[in-house]
């Protein structure tokens, strides 16, 4: 078999994980199937510092690595691609890089020198939630979805902040080799397999603000003890102690989503626990966590989560039951 040239870039700055995640994955394929090499550029050659201070040596420098050949160029992120990204030698070696690799990727904030790069006008990418308003400001050329853990918009594929690409890698390395090899590095690395692409990056705590007074904290706090009991808007303003329309009202501005978004997304999230970790029909499931029908859990689940139930249960349960079938 042919090896697969995967070269990464980083710099001072970017961010350890973005880089030793999706180089593991790669190698524990390599061991198993064979077909990579990877190596390690940077602006100069030598000693480069993580963000976190972890010391890493690239092997290759700019100057020094010709950028044709390169089969999977993957670019990490980390708060020091700000500054790196106006580094014109960089740049441009990312951009002869890019135009001539089978494929580009990159990792969290990596997307912010993709793009000074010219490598994704008229994509849609993603990058960590928490960066992506700004990436679509500076790059209105580019469509920025902050929500999913990875994008593949043909050859260029983009993932979310630090362990999602892992989750990146392992779709690489399942694109070329298969769900069988994918499988084994996954449980090798006690890894999900995989988290699809289209999952949130974030569960309901991360991505909606925090209650600010104790009303709200109250209707909250009933929401996650049962997500499955009654939650209208009648029972969580008895909860809060407040009329129903005023719970709309304050639930809403005080943690930017209406009180019927927030109780279907904690749900779902209740849902999708039980599939990795039990082995209830999808029926028992539905009733428990508040869907009432196995027809709504579908629709519902497959709207949020991007995959059916059946599915999501098939990538995850047996890593999280610890089964090897």
């Amino acid at each position: 078999m042919n090896q697969r040239r995967v070269v990464f870039v980083v710099f001072d700055g970017f961010q350890a994980l973005d880089l030793a995640g999706p180089h593991e994955v790669f190698q524990q394929a390599a061991r198993r199937a064979g077909g990579y090499s990877c190596e390690v550029v940077a602006p100069l050659p030598g000693l480069v510092r993580a963000e976190s201070g972890l010391p890493v040596h690239a092997g290759h420098g700019v100057a020094t690595l010709a950028p044709d050949g390169v089969d999977t160029l993957v670019v990490t992120g980390g708060s020091g691609v700000y500054a790196v990204r106006h580094d014109p030698a960089l740049t441009g070696w990312v951009a002869a890089a890019g135009a001539t690799a089978r494929r580009v990727a990159s990792v969290c904030t990596g997307a912010f020198l993709l793009a000074a790069a010219g490598l994704l006008d008229g994509r849609r990418v993603t990058t960590h939630w928490g960066r992506a308003g700004r990436l679509a400001e500076e790059h209105p050329g580019v469509t920025v979805d902050s929500d999913p853990i990875f994008i593949r918009d043909g050859r260029v594929w983009s993932s979310a902040g630090v362990t999602a690409g892992m989750d990146l890698a392992l779709a690489l390395v399942e694109d070329d080799l298969g769900g069988d090899v994918a499988l084994a590095v996954a449980r090798q690395l006690v890894l999900f397999l995989r988290r699809p692409g289209s999952q949130s990056q974030f569960s309901v705590p991360l991505w909606t603000a925090q209650p600010s007074t104790d009303p709200i904290r109250a209707a909250v706090a009933a929401i996650h003890a049962d997500p499955g009991a009654r939650h209208d808007i009648q029972d969580l303003a008895a909860h809060a102690g407040l009329s129903p329309r005023h719970l709309q009202r304050r639930f809403t501005a005080e943690l930017g989503v209406p009180p019927g978004s927030y109780v279907e997304r904690v749900r779902v999230e209740a849902a999708q626990r039980a599939l990795a970790q039990s082995d209830d029909p999808v029926e028992v499931i539905a009733r428990r966590c508040g869907f009432g029908t196995a027809e709504t859990l579908r629709r519902t689940f497959h709207r949020r989560v991007g995959v059916a139930p059946s599915d999501y249960r098939d990538r995850f349960h047996s890593t999280a039951m610890g089964g090897d079938q």
